[in-house]
């Protein structure tokens, strides 16, 4: 019975090793793994981008939105 599961399993697993093997030298030749360090000095850089469309922060931190409600502000709205 052992033997007939290996008959399934061996061809399988050879398909399953040369299908992640054609995708690992696909994605190389595509350039995926070209600049591995770019993106982690992006995200370090990253800080003074904007989203398009939304307001630059002022100097004195007016037309800032709290972060929180405060607890009494919140517990007038629920009453």
């Amino acid at each position: 019975m052992v033997v007939e599961a290996l008959y399934l399993l061996i061809p399988l697993s050879l398909l399953a090793v040369a299908a992640a093997l054609w995708l690992f030298l696909r994605m190389s030749d595509s350039g995926q793994f070209d600049d591995l360090e770019s993106p982690g000095h992006r995200i370090l850089l990253d800080n003074d981008r904007h989203e398009a469309g939304a307001p630059e922060p002022s100097e004195d931190g007016a037309g800032k939105q709290p972060l929180a409600v405060p607890r009494e502000q919140a517990e007038s709205r629920l009453s």
